[in-house]
């Protein structure tokens, strides 16, 4: 394949975005420096500026923008009415009227003194919370959730469709939204606040059920839920290692995370439930019968691009071993954060899918009806 061909334009294999995707809400999981959080922000805005295509799930990372302000302005009210005097620093902003509470709310308080130290450290993890929704965010905008429905394994087809229904639901919404609005502009309706909302709201919640009867109509003419013919030992053996491969990923992750259990807990048990798991899918999916016309192809572009991401998420971690303060800086005391040179230099490498990708393809125009000839258009004389 020449490299005139590899740059004409196509969409991006969409477990390629996910892999990038989740690489960035690594990162961003990793740290609550203010500076790479917005780094990884500004990756994930710029790049799905650059490759988003014209489908309606690709309007809905400003929904996600909007979102992240939420759980940050939540997370800081939070921090405010129930963390008076918890971790109380040195810069007391203002102290608020304490309200008692009951004998079994014991630990929890409402009021008291506020200090700028908890706020700050409020606003810096409402900030990561916000930054791992807009990572999300991004994957589901960039990557065709259909697409991504057809790569997965036959025994996760149905988990599969309901993942994929779920997060095609706030798209649909921003759509529908879009499009009451726009008719209601039409018919000169200019009203704004309560008025507006409420006229907004009864025709889009109507255009969402039509949407849930025509896809359960849809998924039952194509035979959606049916099973083949596999034996009851297969169907046991089958329930057996996916509830062993459970019980190995749950002991697993148990032992990585708790430093006082024995190496054997750790990643032994981890890549045994991995395993276990693996198998019973396989096997599992030999009662799901699917075809595939058109596979999505694997080629450079993708490699670049979760490879980018991989590595932005590996060289962080490394980054965080080495000088944890950077990544996370200090709220008790207030300090001001630093830039740190590894992890800065691993977010900006995740910008290469904005370059090295194929561009996205133009929407299709639709068919204009021709003009008619000029005679056609000229007034007929009248006879005298």
């Amino acid at each position: 394949m020449s490299r005139a061909t590899r740059r004409l334009p196509r969409t991006l294999h969409p477990i390629a975005w996910w892999i990038w995707a989740i690489g960035l809400a690594v990162i961003a999981s990793r740290t609550t420096n203010p500076l790479l959080l917005g780094l990884v922000l500004v990756v994930a805005g710029v790049v799905v500026a650059a490759r988003r295509t014209e489908a309606p799930w690709a309007r809905a990372f400003k929904l996600y923008l909007l979102l992240g302000i939420v759980v940050i302005a939540f997370r800081v009210g939070f921090r405010v009415l129930l963390g008076g005097d918890v971790g109380a620093g040195e810069h007391v902003l203002f102290t608020m009227p304490r309200i008692p509470l009951p004998g079994f709310m014991a630990g929890v308080q409402l009021g008291g003194a506020v200090s700028a130290d908890s706020v700050v450290s409020a606003a810096y993890d409402g900030l990561r919370l916000a930054t791992l929704l807009c990572c999300i965010g991004a994957a589901n905008t960039l990557a065709n959730p259909k697409r991504a429905l057809r790569v997965l394994p036959a025994a996760l087809y149905e988990l599969g469709v309901t993942i994929t229904v779920a997060i095609t639901v706030a798209p649909q919404l921003v759509e529908s939204v879009q499009r009451v609005r726009r008719a209601r502009k039409l018919r000169g309706d200019t009203a704004r606040g309560r008025r507006a909302v409420r006229g907004i709201a009864m025709p889009v919640i109507h255009d969402a059920l039509d949407r849930s009867f025509q896809l359960a109509a849809a998924m039952d003419s194509r035979g959606y839920g049916r099973s083949g013919a596999v034996p009851t030992r297969v169907r046991r053996v089958t329930a057996v290692l996916l509830l062993a491969g459970l019980v190995g990923l749950c002991l697993g992750t148990y032992g990585l995370l708790d430093t006082t259990t024995p190496r054997v807990l750790g990643v032994p048990t981890l890549a045994f439930g991995i395993a276990l798991a693996a198998a019973g899918i396989v096997l599992g999916g030999r009662r799901v019968r699917r075809t595939r016309y058109r596979p999505d192809p694997w080629a450079r572009p993708e490699w670049c691009t979760a490879l980018s991401g991989i590595a932005a998420a590996v060289a962080t971690i490394a980054a965080g071993a080495h000088n944890a303060s950077a990544l996370n800086p200090s709220t008790f005391p207030l300090a001001w954060p630093t830039l740190p040179l590894l992890p800065t230099v691993a977010i900006l490498c995740a910008l290469l899918p904005a370059v090295i990708t194929p561009p996205p393809p133009l929407p299709t125009p639709s068919p204009t009806r021709p003009a008619p000839p000029p005679a056609a258009r000229e007034p007929v004389a009248a006879h005298a």
